[in-house]
């Protein structure tokens, strides 16, 4: 996109492995100068550098940029730098766990209103494409990682929200403080509204912190009752307290728990979120149920796979971190829980101590499993568990095999494995995708 608006592009990449050398003879010949294996020196006569979100800050050509005064972006901030006169609003969300769930459930409300959207950014659409294509957009729903956050500094959204925080991704920002400061940065400059977590108060302290334009508000969602300025849930029905007149003593009713598909609490969180933003906009209440009704889940997101024997299974492989795996698990009452893989740092008692009574039994499998196992044993020592001392990708039909022996009528095997899954698969979709397999093998070996 830089070379043809004319810039001079000089393409640097640390690696030098066949896939890195078959994208550099594509660029190589567009006329793209590309520098593979040297990704710690600045090209002479650099006026800018445009970063993958992925590269730590604290890579060795980004000091050098820096002693040399050359600014440093990322995509995000190249696209809202390139916006037109006549650009669509953002609304952004960012936040440990739920992302791209509630930016797709903005995407329908926004489209059931009759507005001209997109799911863009950490979702997988580049907002260059959605910012430079052919098509007009009226706003854009936008997910955003901490790690574009951290590269965009002069991102001014319409509205934005960080729906919880959890530690996540520290090795990249240093720390927890340093990790919060960039989700905060998605409220800098908000117009309208910034949306918090009333459960999670270090997303209202980032809205305390932000400098944001004069009148914007602070609007909470709550799974309880919401309070003036809130969004909540009051007997079954999604309420607004917030964008309607009066607030201290009405309520507009958006949408029912039932519209939210799958109605789990964190789920649920999400929608809300989604309906703030969207009623920020001015989207009327209807279209937040029509868009909530309208919306499917991406795979592997607490996916109910299959009933064998009176025991649900469910699929929530997304549930990459213990954050995550807290949310999926506080959804259902007893539980076989699947769980393990690559911990990436994390530590797991607080989520197995918070867990421990709906627990039934846990299958673990991967390469950190063992953290898992003597968590289990200090918070719940009661609960049966089977160590799969195996990390092939076979492992996971015997889990199944396994969590199928300890299940009851009633009980839920759920996969929420709290870790990553490049130990053992290529991500979390293979991953889902094996335990949907192995418990069809099941269904149709009883059927």
């Amino acid at each position: 996109m830089l070379h043809g608006l004319g810039a001079v592009v000089t393409v640097v990449n640390d690696g030098a492995d066949e896939r890195a050398r078959a994208q550099a003879a594509e660029l190589e010949a567009l006329g793209i100068t590309v520098r593979l294996g040297d990704g710690d020196t600045l090209p002479e006569g650099t006026e800018l550098i445009v970063t993958a979100p992925g590269w730590k800050p604290d890579k060795p050509l980004f000091t050098a940029a820096r002693d040399a005064g050359v600014e440093i972006w990322g995509d995000v901030e190249l696209a809202w730098r390139l916006r037109g006169p006549d650009a669509a609003d953002w609304l952004a969300v960012t936040g440990t766990n739920g992302k791209t769930t509630t930016v797709q459930m903005l995407a329908s409300i926004l489209k059931a209103a009759g507005l001209r959207t997109a799911a863009v950014g950490n979702i997988g659409v580049s907002l260059l494409d959605a910012v430079l294509g052919e098509e007009k957009y009226d706003v854009l729903a936008v997910e955003l990682s901490s790690y574009q956050l951290h590269w965009a500094p002069s991102l001014r959204a319409h509205s934005a929200a960080v729906l919880n925080l959890a530690p996540d991704h520290l090795d990249w920002h240093g720390s927890m403080e340093a990790y919060a400061a960039d989700k905060g940065r998605i409220y800098e400059g908000n117009r309208v509204a910034c949306v918090y977590n009333v459960a999670d108060k270090a997303t209202e302290d980032l809205v305390r912190e932000a400098d944001v334009e004069e009148g914007c508000r602070a609007i909470g969602f709550t799974l309880g009752t919401p309070a003036p300025s809130q969004l909540g849930v009051v007997e079954g029905i999604l309420v607004d307290r917030a964008f309607v007149e009066n607030r201290q003593k009405n309520a507009q009713e958006l949408a029912e728990v039932a519209d939210v598909n799958p109605p789990a609490p964190h789920n649920i969180a999400n929608a809300l979120a989604a309906a703030a933003l969207a009623r920020a906009y001015g989207v009327p209440a209807k279209a937040v149920r029509d868009g909530l009704r309208a919306f499917t889940p991406d795979a592997h997101r607490i996916a109910h796979v299959a009933d064998v024997d009176g025991v649900a299974y469910v699929d929530d492989s997304k549930a990459t971190n213990t954050h995550a795996a807290e949310a999926s698990l506080a959804a259902y009452e007893s539980i076989v829980w699947i769980a393990g893989g690559l911990a990436k740092g994390a530590v797991f008692d607080e989520l197995v101590a918070k867990a421990a009574k709906r627990l039934r039994g846990a299958v673990l499998i991967g390469a950190d499993r063992a953290l898992i196992r003597e968590a289990l044993a200090r918070h719940a020592p009661e609960v049966p568990v089977v160590d799969l001392d195996r990390t092939d990708t076979g492992a996971m039909r015997a889990a199944v095999q396994e969590a199928r022996r300890l299940a009851r009528p009633g009980d839920t095997v759920l996969l929420a494995p709290a870790c990553a899954s490049m130990d053992m698969f290529v991500n979390y979709n293979k991953r889902g995708d094996a335990f949907a397999d192995a418990v069809r093998e099941l269904g149709s070996a009883e059927g």
